[in-house]
């Protein structure tokens, strides 16, 4: 393996153990009344438990963890397919979501 090879390994072995961190911590998540009711009217869900929810979400994302959960600065952005869950990083407060706009219409 040459030396730039190496580094690049380490660096995919340290993103994808970073963001391992997040499904680890799942039990620890959590939002306020006005995020379960922003997060209810952005993706227009019926559920009654929306953390649980959200946590399910996370856990199918993380099965392909380096392409659908990212982090970026306090933030972990979790791609769902049809929307993105963000959770602060440090509170693991689930903050938001909201539906993907589509790039060929803006919507």
């Amino acid at each position: 393996m040459t030396y730039s090879c190496h580094i690049k390994y380490i660096i995919i072995k340290s993103e994808m153990m970073i963001e391992n961190e997040l499904i680890k911590n799942s039990g620890r998540l959590h939002t306020t009344e006005m995020g379960i009711n922003r997060i209810k009217k952005n993706l227009a869900l019926a559920c009654d438990d929306v953390v649980e929810w959200c946590k399910n979400q996370i856990k199918i994302a993380g099965a392909d963890c380096d392409k659908n959960i990212s982090r970026k600065g306090k933030n972990w952005y979790v791609d769902i397919g049809s929307g993105i869950i963000t959770v602060n990083a440090y509170s693991y407060t689930i903050i938001t979501a909201h539906k993907k706009k589509n790039a060929a219409t803006g919507f």
